[in-house]
């Protein structure tokens, strides 16, 4: 049998796309790392990683092996973790699967007190920004939106109940290109896109008393999802273009008036977002207790 800590750091180098971030987040050495895969990868007789000087990938049967591994290591993990109701605290790692969006909008008035609460959890908040498989990917939950939850998951109202996407711009951009009264009207105006990992970029989104526009504006700046989206924020507050984001996301500089908002009126309004996870009778210590402070402190309300 192929050693189980050696197929450990395996899926550790697969799920971190490298033998240094593996390193990292296992608390282990790279080189030790690498001499764990060479062993599983002379005892089958198959590569499982092609390795070069700037990448680490696995293999197909590399990604399947992985594919198997995550939820099997996923149940040992449960399975151990039952030790944790016999500490006198919650200990261990909960991994959690968010949205860009979600990182920067709604967790962070919330895990900053979850973890002076439990300090012997450690979190680790994966961004992705597609829907993603909890147990394949070695997460213990996501926070997705409602059209986005699997019907097989529990799902956990987390964050504000109601979000807006606004538009904003800068007053001196406005004062020197006008400002827009309908959302067709970005058509002729410089704005600051988003695009998804998988490289689609969104179109703008607005509604009005049922009315329903979808425009695909023009800038000088395109950003990925994620903090990425910073530098859109920077370019609308130095007077670049138009920006249409979460209005939290935008608080500082709206509150400061260096940017101010446009087609109040068009505003969309959509429902918040919920934390999922596997329906398992016994779930891990670190998650109970992520459930039951969401419950308790009105995170969820």
């Amino acid at each position: 049998m192929t050693d189980f800590q050696d197929l450990s750091a395996f899926l550790a180098v697969v799920r971190a796309n490298g033998f240094r971030e593996a390193a990292r987040t296992a608390g282990q050495s790279a080189s030790s790392l690498s001499e764990a895969v060479r062993r599983i990868e002379a005892s089958m007789g198959v590569r499982l990683l092609n390795r070069t000087t700037r990448s680490v990938a696995p293999t197909e049967v590399g990604a399947r092996l992985a594919e198997r591994l995550a939820p099997a290591f996923s149940e040992v993990e449960a399975a151990l973790d039952v030790v944790n109701h016999f500490r006198d605290r919650p200990a261990g790692t909960l991994r959690i699967n968010v949205p860009a969006n979600i990182a920067k909008t709604v967790l962070q008035p919330i895990i900053f007190p979850f973890l002076e609460r439990y300090p012997d959890i450690r979190l680790e908040i994966v961004v992705e920004d597609s829907f993603v498989d909890l147990l394949a990917a070695g997460c213990d939950a996501g926070i997705r939106y409602d059209e986005r939850l699997e019907l097989d998951m529990v799902a956990l109202p987390i964050g504000p109940r109601t979000q807006r996407l606004v538009t904003a711009a800068a007053p001196a951009y406005l004062a020197e290109h006008g400002t827009p009264t309908h959302p067709r009207d970005l058509l002729r105006h410089r704005c600051m896109r988003g695009q998804f990992s998988g490289g689609r970029i969104p179109a703008w989104e607005f509604e009005r008393e049922g009315e329903v526009v979808l425009v695909e504006p023009q800038g000088p700046l395109l950003v990925r999802q994620g903090s990425a989206f910073d530098l859109a924020v920077d370019g609308a507050v130095a007077g670049l273009g138009i920006v249409h984001l979460f209005d939290d996301w935008l608080r500082a500089p709206l509150k400061s008036g260096a940017l101010v908002t446009v087609l109040d009126d068009w505003v969309q309004e959509f429902s918040g977002p919920f934390l999922y996870y596997p329906g398992r009778k016994h779930l891990p210590s670190p998650l109970r207790a992520f459930v039951d402070f969401i419950r308790e402190t009105g995170a969820s309300a």
